[in-house]
């Protein structure tokens, strides 16, 4: 059906289609696993598969290549292409590849109406069309430029620059649904964002601008009202300005007429108003065609950013809504209505919020609700590139980054790119090249004490002054941070004795007019303030209060506070604001690390919850990874063997952080972290520490096979591991030889190893027996629920028969072998000295040549003494067979 679906398409309408998806199905491409793919595509006689085999230890390089060729290639191929992806989307399914299906399905040609009319969008008449040229005007002003803080050394003050000169692309997922989740922003990008990337190619759908208003899947429609979610700092404001600079240029969504851009903290000053006057307030050139305006709703879209700002009470099941747009309603209603569609129908509106404040709201009222995850890496190497104007300092600074994992990994958040940026750029004027490190940071508290210390340096105050100024704002950062306050006014400032006449306060504050309020430059600005106050302004009874209430919150508002708390108690930390603290902010540091220490006992013996638990001890580890303490991690952590962080998702941040624990604790010899959404690049991370392992379990990861090579590493490095259990990956592929030479090394002393359920081919079975013969200290073999049935057995089963094969053990379960390999089998069981056990349940074993495996398991020369045989669909002739070799070997174990 799809097959036909696509060649009723013209050839016109179906080039349209594929220059339309050509972002999506690079994505697409590089998604998939290289060898199911191009199976795919020579299935399809799709030309030059043979040639792009060379490129599949490189998925983007092959998907950009594929994608290219088809420019030129005939109407057939290209129909083939998609025809490939229609059947490997049957195999392993992919959210994003199921959405341009589902859209190819239900709109048919109808999706080329769509494509053309967002290009040219709807005609209008030449008085409308002067007034949205105006409109665009206006809007084209208001967004062609991105601006943003100075660097500390820079006269302070804000900085502009063309919006495509500064603007990098970023990452957008659908959900299905709105997701409760941690405070902050910090805890979301280290512990959730990189996993969300990773699991978004099994279960979440990547979502291009330009695709936000299209086909929905989940809701089975075109959406009209769409939330956009992010972290704070993640750019969700910079996205939408970016969608309307795009509108207003033509490249986006002209199917919209008009497009009303609004800032829910610029709303903040209206209490009741009609939405025309709401409209006319911001855009005053359109009192003349107001009417006309509102009367197409279809071609309408209102933007409403930062909803987590508002003050206004948006009740989304409130029954009390209004319908006519010259009526004075509350603000908030007037913003209801909208969503409810019980004012302007049919129009369409997208909102931004952060995650905390869409827990308070029903968000069934959104059709489509997508959340804004930040950076790829290629996308963070970009906005470096955008930041130095000098190339050789931006890629100074980024190998500086790309070198230290912790900064690396909030690298994703642009806000932190640009915290990290400014940074840089002092620091690399200021160091020498041949001592630079001096003022580079290692941690994420060094990073942000530098910037403190950077801007401070670049303000001739007296100490003094500079004390009460970093005293008044830090103890309102820590009010805010404890009461979920992000935004402040006069009042808050002089409860504080803020003075906002000082010019160091716009280094960290934005002031925001029309009415006057005040945030800091980032929320984790504000919390390294709160943090950082109990050591300018130390008071034993104030900082132990705030431990007792950080205590009690189980909603993580305190987990970065108590981050930069530990790391503050660095004495080369704290050296960078030296001039600046209290003389008693030693004693801060030692009452931080016994209230750790007292915390650490208390937490592991009060959790009785195992998976708590382990959260619990990452959580630990961070605030130890902080303090950069050595004796105090040996002291709290000596007396682990083992470490069990199985089912606790692990970011790279998280590896990186865990890494630096086992460097330290070399007593660790166990360490099980199954079903943790491990990645390549945590593992990585993890491989330089994993040396002293005795055992190491990966299993239930995903990892595909460009993980084998910094397990090969872990192997070459390691002569003391001895188990290795990999189940539940993906690891076959280009790079699974990596991993199986360093498993047949000599010097490899892994006695038991698990690669059962990682998709291997039967083509593996060559590689596998290199393993058996050549690895002298393999005892135990673990392989079931492969595809091993296949040509290439044989040669498992000759390593197998090998003399120099020692192996005691071997799982052949699920691998689909038929009767045929009991012929093989047969042979390996009458020529190996060592094999005890073997496993070959779930197979298809029952036939012809099940007696010549029969006739094996008599010789005097099998050495089996336990068989697993269920689950083979065998006759009960050949049961009985069994049960009778059972009686002739007692000895034998036999299940079937």
């Amino acid at each position: 059906m799809f097959y036909q679906q696509l060649c009723q398409y013209k050839h016109h309408s179906l080039w349209t289609i594929h220059q339309y998806f050509q972002d999506d199905l690079l994505y697409i491409l590089e998604t998939l696993s290289p060898y199911s793919l191009l199976s795919a595509l020579h299935s399809q006689n799709i030309p030059k598969v043979e040639q792009y085999r060379c490129l599949e230890g490189d998925r983007r390089r092959l998907a950009q290549t594929i994608l290219h060729d088809m420019q030129g290639l005939r109407r057939e191929h290209v129909i083939g292409l998609w025809v490939g992806l229609y059947a490997l989307q049957r195999e392993r399914p992919l959210p994003i590849l199921q959405a341009i299906l589902d859209e190819l399905r239900e709109e048919g040609e109808d999706l080329v109406d769509k494509i053309s009319l967002d290009k040219y969008g709807h005609p209008l008449p030449p008085n409308m069309e002067e007034v949205q040229n105006c409109h665009k005007k206006h809007l084209q002003m208001k967004t062609e430029i991105l601006v943003e803080n100075r660097p500390p050394g820079c006269n302070q003050g804000m900085e502009s620059f063309p919006m495509n000169a500064r603007y990098v692309n970023l990452i957008i997922v659908s959900i299905d649904h709105f997701r409760v989740r941690s405070q902050n922003e910090l805890i979301e990008t280290g512990l959730r964002h990189e996993r969300s990337l990773k699991k978004e190619q099994n279960t979440l759908q990547r979502i291009s601008p330009n695709k936000l208003f299209r086909w929905c899947h989940q809701s089975r429609h075109v959406p009209q009202v769409i939330m956009v979610s992010g972290v704070p700092g993640v750019g969700k404001t910079t996205l939408m300005q970016k969608f309307v600079y795009d509108w207003v240029r033509g490249v986006l969504y002209q199917r919209f007429s008009f497009v009303f851009f609004f800032k829910f903290r610029e709303l903040n000053r209206l209490d009741e108003v009609s939405l025309e006057t709401m409209i006319l307030h911001q855009y005053p050139y359109l009192e003349e065609q107001i009417d006309n305006i509102l009367q197409d709703t279809e071609k309408l879209l209102f933007i409403f950013d930062g909803l987590d700002e508002s003050v206004h009470n948006l009740d989304f099941t409130s029954s009390h809504l209004c319908s006519n747009p010259k009526q004075p309603e509350l603000c908030g209603q007037i913003v209801a209505s909208l969503v409810r569609k019980s004012l302007l129908n049919g129009c369409s509106v997208l909102m931004t919020s952060r995650p905390t404040r869409l827990a308070s709201i029903d968000c069934n009222v959104f059709q489509r609700i997508v959340e804004v995850t930040g950076f790829f890496p290629e996308e963070r190497q970009t906005y470096f590139k955008n930041f130095f104007s000098d190339f050789e300092l931006a890629e100074k600074a980024f190998t500086y980054v790309k070198q230290n994992d912790t900064l690396y990994t909030f690298c994703y958040l642009p806000s932190y790119c640009w915290i990290i940026c400014t940074v840089l750029s002092r620091s690399f004027q200021t160091t020498s090249s041949d001592h630079p490190a001096s003022l580079l940071p290692k941690t994420v508290t060094q990073l942000f004490t530098i910037f403190v210390a950077n801007i401070l340096a670049n303000h001739s105050l007296d100490k003094s002054d500079v004390q009460k100024i970093l005293q008044s704002i830090g103890w309102m950062a820590q009010y805010g941070v404890m009461n979920h306050r992000i935004i402040f006014d006069e009042r808050d400032l002089g409860s504080f004795h803020v003075d906002n006449k000082s010019k160091l306060l716009s280094s960290f504050l934005v002031e925001s007019e029309d009415p006057v309020t005040y945030s800091f430059l980032h929320l984790t600005v504000q919390e390294f303030f709160s943090a950082l106050v109990h050591y300018v302004d130390y008071s034993p009874e104030k900082l132990q209060g705030s431990l007792n209430k950080v205590k009690s919150y189980r909603d993580g508002r305190g987990e970065i506070f108590l981050r930069f708390l530990c790391g503050l108690s660095d004495g080369s930390t704290k050296s960078f604001l030296s001039g600046y603290l209290d003389r008693q902010a030693a004693q801060a540091s030692r009452d931080v690390i016994t209230w750790l220490k007292n915390f650490i006992l208390e937490e592991q013996e009060m959790i009785e919850e195992i998976e708590n638990k382990k959260q619990s001890l990452l959580r630990i580890f961070f605030y130890l990874f902080e303090t950069r303490n050595d004796a105090l991690i040996l002291e709290v952590l000596g007396s682990y063997r083992r470490l069990d962080l199985s089912g606790v998702h692990m970011s790279p941040l998280d590896c990186t952080v865990l890494a630096f624990i086992m460097k330290i604790c070399t007593n660790i010899e166990d360490l099980n972290l199954t079903g943790c959404s491990l990645d390549t690049e945590g593992l990585e991370r993890l491989a330089p520490t994993l040396h002293r392992l005795h055992c190491l379990s990966l299993s239930h990861n995903d990892l595909q096979d460009t993980a084998c090579t910094p397990l090969a590493t872990v192997i070459r490095n390691n002569q003391s591991l001895k188990k290795l259990i990999l189940s539940n990956n993906n690891l076959y592929g280009p790079n699974f030889s990596d991993l199986v030479g360093a498993l047949s090394s000599p010097a490899c002393s892994i006695v038991e190893i698990h690669v059962d359920n990682n998709n291997l081919p039967d083509t593996s079975c060559t590689q596998l027996a290199s393993v058996i013969r050549d690895n002298q200290s393999l005892k135990i073999l673990v392989v079931f629920g492969n595809r091993l049935s296949g040509p290439h057995f044989s040669d498992l089963m000759d390593g197998l028969s090998s003399p120099d094969c020692i192996l005691k053990e071997i799982r052949l379960a699920d691998n689909h072998l038929s009767d045929t390999a009991c012929t093989l089998l047969a042979s390996a069981i009458r020529n190996n000295r060592s094999l005890t056990k073997l496993c070959l349940s779930g197979n298809r074993l029952s036939g012809p040549h099940f007696n010549d495996m029969m006739e094996a398991l008599y010789s005097p020369a099998c050495r089996i003494v336990e068989l697993h045989m269920h689950s083979n669909e065998l006759s009960e002739e050949e049961k009985e067979a069994l049960r009778t070799l059972g009686r002739h070997k007692p000895h034998m174990n036999i299940t079937t």
